[in-house]
């Protein structure tokens, strides 16, 4: 599978057939599939990284958010 690159979130939405890509790749992370996410992460441009961020420290339950910061650094 071709490695992807610099999307957007609404690309993203479209291409895996979600909603919120964001939801979807913290919802990856709560099933075990780390490895995913960091895939997922790294698909993102810059900006939507950083929303991923942002939503992660408003959404994400306490106990997940260190550990989700560490799975995609």
């Amino acid at each position: 599978m071709k490695t992807r690159h610099s999307k957007t979130p609404s690309q993203q939405c479209r291409y895996y057939e979600v909603d919120n890509i964001f939801e979807y790749m913290y919802e990856t992370y709560i099933n075990g599939n780390h490895s995913q996410l960091k895939i997922l992460y790294k698909e993102l441009r810059r900006e939507a990284r950083k929303e991923f961020i942002a939503f992660c420290f408003e959404m994400v339950s306490p106990q997940h958010k260190m550990q989700i910061m560490q799975a995609i650094v």
